[in-house]
């Protein structure tokens, strides 16, 4: 990761993204959204459930331009985790992570690989894994590439709370270690709690930033009673936009 790409922010305005439904009828699904996270910090998106919070990390990500607005993201390598792992199952685990980034040594993967537990793993292939062990090969994939901007969507979905525990810790060793700045959409406020810097609160749609909430004393260790605190904030923030929006219908 470049140094440049290190000190960058990302800075995100979407003034307006639309989207057509199977009836034919256009629907603002974001509106007036802005957002910035400084270099090197792990922010986190929550939100009502089909709020966009997906739509906005691939306008982010570059994938869908047609919007309204404008991105800038740091300088140096992009890298996304979706929701599913997207392994080609006639790979192994190994080729999997080489054809992200041909050119990762050799040493490097394998002290990635074992970062993640997969050290025994690297010759299986995808239907021989569970599905935690899945998704640690789209993150080592995805940490592979060296990002200067690291993009989660719900990394950690459907996996039981003891794994999705672990693996949150493992993440956020490997983002801190590397200085990534990063930056996942989940549905659940605990695990943002616990793993974010920043965390920012999506209305329904048209969605925009309601709230923004920012750990002062995550560097020196953010308390269970802080973190209880927090959480508490977020999920009332939430409840309350979701039952204006019921209201206002």
């Amino acid at each position: 990761m470049s140094r440049a790409g290190a000190l960058a922010p990302l800075d995100v305005y979407v003034a307006k993204k639309r989207l057509t439904n199977a009836s034919g009828q256009t629907i603002d699904v974001i509106r007036d959204l802005a957002l910035r996270l400084e270099a090197g910090e792990i922010g986190a998106l929550v939100g009502p459930s089909g709020c966009g919070k997906t739509t906005l990390l691939r306008i982010i990500a570059g994938l869908d331009e047609r919007y309204e607005g404008e991105v800038k993201r740091p300088p140096g390598r992009l890298s996304m985790a979706f929701q599913e792992p997207r392994l080609l199952p006639w790979r192994s685990v190994e080729d999997n992570i080489r054809l992200a980034v041909a050119d990762v040594g050799e040493k490097e993967l394998r002290v990635l690989l074992d970062a993640l537990g997969l050290g025994e793993h690297a010759m299986h292939f995808p239907g021989e894994l569970s599905l935690g062990l899945a998704r640690r090969v789209a993150l080592a994939r995805a940490f592979a590439v060296t990002p200067a901007l690291l993009l989660l969507d719900e990394p950690f979905v459907s996996l039981d709370a003891p794994l999705a525990l672990a693996m949150q810790r493992e993440l956020a060793a490997l983002v801190k270690e590397r200085a990534i700045t990063t930056l996942l959409v989940t549905h659940d406020v605990s695990q943002a709690v616990r793993l974010a810097d920043r965390i920012f609160v999506l209305s329904p749609r048209p969605a925009h930033v309601i709230g923004e909430f920012r750990f002062e004393t995550r560097a020196k260790g953010t308390s269970d009673e802080q973190a209880r605190s927090l959480e508490k904030r977020v999920e009332a923030l939430l409840m309350q936009a979701t039952a204006n929006f019921a209201a206002d219908r």
